[in-house]
């Protein structure tokens, strides 16, 4: 099983995040999938032969009494099978934030909590990096 943690971000205006790391920090936009109002639902940039992921925070992020950790910041880890290592969590008492799920930008995933509160995505897509 292949396993890679992914730092993900949640940002109110996703779109501007995006142009800040290009101009500022040379980031390369390597993913950029949006709705039909333009707001970015999952973005990814790279650097030498990192990358990671952001998007518009959701409900689930910016509303404090459904969320216990800061908005939309957490590891992705890519895992193999989602559904099993999401039941696996489960029964061991972690807090889900959302079961399974198919995205439109081509991945399963779910989030849960740990012990402290921060929060873990588990999905089965890996991001582009740096060759």
């Amino acid at each position: 099983m292949t396993i890679t943690f992914v730092l993900y971000l949640g940002y109110d205006d996703a779109a501007a995040a995006l142009d800040f790391f290009e101009a500022a920090f040379g980031f390369t936009r390597s993913a950029d999938y949006r709705d039909d109002q333009g707001v970015v639902l999952h973005a990814e940039v790279q650097f030498g032969g990192g990358a990671f992921m952001l998007g518009t925070g959701g409900d689930q992020q910016r509303d404090p009494a459904k969320r216990a950790t800061a908005p939309g910041r957490g590891v992705y880890t890519v895992v193999d099978d989602v559904d099993a290592h999401y039941l696996r969590a489960k029964a061991a008492g972690a807090t889900i934030v959302y079961p399974p799920e198919d995205t439109e930008f081509g991945t399963r995933r779910y989030r849960a909590l740990d012990p402290e509160g921060y929060e873990w995505s588990f999905g089965t897509y890996a991001p582009k990096t740096a060759d």
